[in-house]
């Protein structure tokens, strides 16, 4: 719940922050004369920014069910299933976070953890996962999966993907209206905004939304790093999460669904729009961690 409040009041900071930058240079008093009403923009701004990244997460444990084809294991119904839950449920003991749900997929080899709080999460792993790697190695996996709970890597990635929205929402609109005003000069603009605005707002929201994404990104490879070394805090030795790393270098993953891509074991394409770091680099992390 911490993490939600300052979720909240970060998006509006931001929101405010950007009222009075725009103040203090002026921008609002050329922008109103040109007919663009700065509050109400703000205000479009934050329910953008804030109200998509929120009510993703909120939906985030149910849409992750459907999207990968999640089953709960609500009894287990060998002594496989059985392991796994007992697994996770120690591992959630040591990280002092609430049992979270269990759950397996088919598929390649991949793992995800995801849920808005992090004493309801969800922890799910694939039947390919289970089939190519050890006991120990699984439970390293499970391990890193869990410490991206306890981290709240959950509400971290949508306070930072709400921010960048709330930007990419705000800068496009004052870019667009400071051009489309440029364009019509002396023309009568009680219409409303012309064919510039539409245009480099247009524009702007996937030109800008390309650089959020990279920022993004960027948070996300270096949350991964922490989470492996979560994993082997948990465990209480490196080996085992160094040995799931090089497992995972040699066999083809399964590709995610967007809205729980981040926060699986691998995945993410090219090198700045990728999710996760290089598994070379994840690997020698842990070799040169201290302790």
């Amino acid at each position: 719940m911490k993490r939600i409040v300052l979720f909240v009041l970060t998006n509006v900071a931001i929101v405010a922050v950007l009222g009075i930058v725009a103040s203090l240079l002026g921008v609002n008093r050329y922008l109103t004369a040109n007919g663009l009403n700065l509050g109400a923009l703000l205000g479009f701004a934050l329910v953008m920014g804030f109200g998509g990244a929120i009510i993703s997460l909120l939906i985030s444990k149910p849409m992750a069910k459907w999207s990968s084809g999640v089953r709960v294991i609500e009894q287990p119904q060998n002594a496989d299933e059985a392991w796994l839950v007992d697994t996770v449920r120690r591992l959630a003991d040591k990280a002092q976070i609430g049992m979270p749900e269990v759950g397996v997929f088919e598929g390649d080899p991949n793992a995800f953890a995801t849920g808005a709080f992090k004493n309801s999460a969800l922890v799910a792993v694939s039947t390919g996962l289970l089939q190519g790697m050890t006991r120990e190695e699984i439970e390293a996996v499970l391990g890193h999966e869990v410490a991206h709970v306890a981290n709240g890597d959950m509400v971290t990635m949508t306070l930072i993907q709400g921010v960048m929205n709330t930007f990419v929402v705000f800068l496009s609109r004052v870019i667009g209206y400071a051009v489309d005003s440029f364009l019509r000069k002396g023309d009568d603009r009680n219409a409303g905004p012309g064919i510039g605005y539409y245009v480099t707002t247009i524009v702007l929201d996937i030109v800008l939304g390309f650089a959020a994404a990279i920022v993004v990104a960027w948070f996300s490879r270096h949350r991964e790093f922490r989470a492996d070394a979560g994993a082997a805090q948990l465990m209480g030795r490196r080996q085992p999460m160094i040995n799931a790393l090089a497992r995972l270098g040699g066999m083809h993953t399964a590709e995610l669904p967007k809205s729980v891509a981040s926060l699986g074991i691998a995945g993410g394409i090219g090198k700045l729009f990728s999710t996760h770091p290089p598994i070379e680099e994840r690997i020698a992390a842990l070799q040169n961690a201290q302790g």
